[in-house]
């Protein structure tokens, strides 16, 4: 089957169990069980984590210390998250709500303390015959808004060495000008990121454009998405087994590689520097460019 001008498609993508709905572009976007999508898998060290706090995300703030190599995990649903570098040695986590018809008070901000870090939800009501509604780190928790339009958009100050995971399903994810190692995700935006560190990045209809500073990753990356492009910015030495395809588009890499076979109109694999973990690139609508 040719796909041409796609511009929403329907992603089995999970959510603590339920079912989200979003409106993009005149078509419904079914998101079920939403949490496979906002979360990397944090394993044995998020058992038994609870919320220690929950506060309004009306002029929400935290601040506190969090230590090198550790993570802050943002999770939201409706509204952007950005990250931005901190010279001190404290995160700042701030996040502010509107809404056009809901009360913007009715969501709450849960903080949840684990072993890699801390993760902050815009936890919202739960729906009446629904799943509690519950904040939790990776891929755990729930989250269902039905027809709730709050919009919460939060800004975390990092510090160097701290890694950030930023999601969300309606909203941009932005991290530029860290040292710290960088993953996104996002439904309906688009993401933007630059750092010292490492960096991966996801989306269904949004472009990427990501700048990374080091390529020590020792398993496969994914930069990927659906509607939208991605430009991707390489460090020097970079060691990878290149993996890329498009549909609608094209493809163009300012760094040598040797090419696997011949680089069709839709795909091209090669090798970058002395080879090494897989780099995946994929998009169907819109461009691949390396440098």
């Amino acid at each position: 089957m040719k796909l041409k001008n796609v511009m929403v498609v329907i992603a089995a993508l999970t959510i603590g169990g339920t079912i989200l709905v979003v409106q993009t572009g005149g078509l419904v976007q079914t998101l079920h069980a939403v949490e496979a999508f906002l979360g990397f898998d944090g394993g044995d060290s998020y058992a038994n984590a609870a919320p220690v706090d929950g506060q309004s995300a009306t002029d929400y703030r935290w601040s506190g210390r969090v230590a090198v190599g550790e993570s802050v995990e943002i999770k939201g649903v409706n509204g952007a998250v950005e990250f931005v570098y901190a010279a001190g040695n404290e995160v700042v986590v701030t996040a502010e709500a509107s809404a056009r018809r809901s009360d913007p008070s009715s969501v709450r901000i849960e903080r949840i303390e684990h072993g890699e870090g801390l993760t902050f939800c815009a936890v919202y009501p739960t729906p009446e015959g629904r799943e509690e509604n519950r904040c939790g780190p990776g891929n755990s928790g729930n989250m269902n808004t039905h027809r709730n339009d709050v919009q919460v958009d939060f800004r975390v100050e990092v510090p160097e060495g701290v890694t950030v995971i930023g999601r969300t399903v309606n909203g941009e994810v932005e991290a530029t000008g860290l040292r710290s190692d960088v993953y996104a995700e996002s439904v309906n935006g688009d993401i933007e990121i630059s750092t010292t560190g490492f960096a991966q990045a996801e989306t269904v209809n949004g472009s990427i454009e990501a700048s990374m500073g080091s390529a020590a990753f020792q398993s496969s990356v994914e930069f990927s998405t659906v509607n939208g492009s991605i430009d991707l910015d390489l460090p020097d030495d970079i060691n990878a087994d290149l993996d890329a395809s498009w549909l609608n588009g094209s493809f163009e890499s300012d760094i040598p590689f040797l090419l696997e076979g011949s680089m069709s109109k839709r795909s091209a694999r090669g090798v970058l520097g002395n080879g090494g973990p897989e780099l995946e690139l994929q998009t169907v609508n819109g461009s691949i460019r390396i440098c």
